[in-house]
């Protein structure tokens, strides 16, 4: 090869090169993500376990990505208003959701939903799992699981449970409690868990499956009695109280529980950058110190495990709707 030709073949080579470049992808060039602020839904009104692990979260992605990820409440149908908002947003990445198991409810409660919950969100991963207690008013002679049953069989009327609303993980859990039971259990549902906590303190009614950061202040203080927890390990936050499971109903296994999502058809390269930087905040040991105290226990893992997770939960859920005849209030 004569020396004039060498600076042409590298003129043609660069020109091949910026050629196959155009064909790429976006993202494929271009790998800065984010250049701007993030924003985060929550489905739920702030200061709920969703809006505090969402705020936790966020604010730990915000050093991880280098832009700050902004919590953004949009409370309304059991977060279906949130998550309508998301599905209608732009893929590129700055827009996720808290994806909870609401929405895995939400698939089979609501007869028409203007989303698909299984197919119209791209998984990041799974945040945290929370577990439910069942509790009752102190003043009920009710200090078992067992003596729960006893009294719900010898009264006339069964016995109350109350919920934060129809379709929320804590009436669901008392469905499925209903449903191996087979005890008359009478769903009372208020709007949100802090009215229905502070009618089951004055009696109003007995019973409740409340999420444990709901329920834990109020045990502690003696103002509500815990009978037993729904998860299947008990919660290092109430060494004594028994699980369900535990307590004559095996398999029993309900906890709520928090992931994030994003559009269908956010790029591959912006999920594994949001679940590299979610795990690594699940990592770090103030954030797991802080879930501890909200009796979370964090949940990292792939996109792939959060997709399959779901994809179980809408099945389960679906069976216990249907079996329960709960509906959308």
């Amino acid at each position: 090869m004569t020396l004039h030709h060498a600076p042409r073949r590298r003129l043609l080579a660069f020109a091949a090169a910026l050629a196959g470049s155009a064909a790429l992808p976006l993202y494929a060039q271009s790998p800065v993500w984010p250049t701007k602020p993030v924003k985060l839904v929550v489905g739920y009104a702030a200061g709920g376990a969703t809006d505090v692990l969402a705020r936790l979260v966020a604010q730990k992605m915000g050093d991880q990505l280098g832009q700050p990820v902004i919590v953004d409440n949009r409370a309304g149908a059991n977060s279906n208003v949130g998550a309508e908002s998301v599905v209608r947003a732009p893929a590129d990445g700055y827009t996720l959701y808290v994806y909870t198991i609401a929405n895995t409810i939400n698939a089979s409660l609501y007869t028409k939903l203007s989303y698909d919950p299984a197919k119209d969100f791209e998984p990041i991963g799974m945040i945290a799992k929370i577990p439910n207690i069942l509790v009752v008013n102190p003043k009920l002679p009710v200090k078992t699981v067992a003596d729960y049953v006893r009294y719900a069989k010898e009264s006339k009327d069964g016995i109350t449970f109350a919920s934060s609303g129809s379709g929320s993980s804590i009436h669901l859990s008392g469905e499925m409690f209903k449903m191996q039971s087979k005890l008359n259990m009478l769903h009372v549902p208020y709007r949100g868990s802090a009215p229905a906590v502070t009618d089951l303190m004055g009696g109003q009614v007995e019973s409740m499956f409340d999420n444990t950061p709901s329920a834990l202040p109020h045990v502690q203080a003696g103002k509500l009695r815990a009978l037993a927890i729904t998860s299947a390990q008990r919660s290092p936050l109430l060494p004594d109280v028994p699980t369900l499971a535990e307590s004559g109903f095996p398999g029993f296994d309900v906890q709520s529980w928090f992931a994030m999502a994003a559009p269908v058809g956010t790029p591959r390269p912006v999920i594994d950058q949001l679940n590299t930087a979610l795990n690594k905040v699940l990592a770090a040991p103030d954030v797991r110190q802080r879930l501890q105290e909200l009796a979370a226990t964090p949940d990292p893992g792939t996109p792939e495990q959060m997709r399959q997770f779901a994809a179980a939960e809408i099945k389960r859920w679906r069976e216990v709707v249907k079996e329960s005849g709960a509906k959308a209030e």
